[in-house]
């Protein structure tokens, strides 16, 4: 019973990142907007749930040390990839997307973003072995932010010049993953050690994403008292519903 309870969590988080990425397709027009609040989201989750949910790991495995050693090598790890293999574009009022690399478009946003939600969902499997209690506070942050996760999923294909198939192929990989995540754990256990350091190290990527990626661009040739404000609502909204859950 409790098998099919958790493998039914997994399938409303997919539906959560499959309804927050077709509502960044329909926004296209007014993609800026999204993409501040994107930006203000996807870095709360770093500050606020990856980095907390490492240090509660991994404190007896690892020293506080260590841990934010891996989020910085996640973060230059992502620099790295970012300035020699991500596509450098920026968006119009208009939503029209203008490339200026013509190095290809880089799957390392949407990948690692797909990879959280797969966390997301193992994490989800892992609470529920703890206690019910547990996995039902730990499945209530995920679905909040697997929503956020569609969203920006969808925003950094479409930005890095993706198509709109290909945003909606990396959003119906984004919304499985949850569904594999949760899958995983009736067949295997992470330690808890080597789970925190992988946590640690998405940290890293979601920080240069969200500050050195999402967040210039939404304010590039925009008004930036309004992409500023949903910046910091993407921010408060994403720190409230993990506390609440928490």
């Amino acid at each position: 019973m409790q098998t099919l309870l958790i493998l039914s969590i997994g399938f409303a988080a997919a539906l959560a990142t499959f309804i927050g990425g077709s509502l960044a397709l329909k926004l296209r027009d007014k993609l800026h907007l999204v993409l501040g609040f994107s930006a203000g989201a996807i870095i709360a989750v770093a500050f606020f749930d990856l980095l907390p949910e490492s240090l509660d790991l991994g404190s007896a495995y690892h020293s506080i040390s260590t841990l934010l050693t891996f989020t910085a090598i996640g973060f230059f790890l992502y620099t790295i990839l970012d300035r020699f293999i991500v596509l450098h574009t920026h968006c119009d009022e208009d939503g029209s997307v203008h490339v200026h690399s013509l190095k290809k478009p880089s799957f390392v946003g949407a990948g690692s973003l797909s990879g959280h939600s797969f966390l997301d969902g193992f994490a989800i499997g892992l609470a529920f072995q703890a206690s019910a209690a547990v996995g039902a506070i730990v499945a209530v942050a995920v679905l909040v932010h697997d929503f956020s996760d569609g969203i920006n999923t969808v925003n950094l294909v479409l930005k890095n010049g993706g198509s709109r198939a290909l945003a909606y192929r990396w959003l119906l990989i984004d919304a499985i993953a949850p569904v594999l995540g949760v899958a995983a754990t009736l067949f295997i256990h992470v330690d808890e050690g080597v789970l925190s350091l992988i946590l640690a190290t998405f940290a890293g990527f979601f920080l240069y994403i969200g500050a050195s990626d999402l967040l210039p661009e939404s304010h590039h040739s925009h008004p930036k008292a309004l992409t500023t404000v949903l910046t910091i609502l993407g921010a408060v909204v994403l720190y409230t519903a993990i506390h609440l859950a928490s």
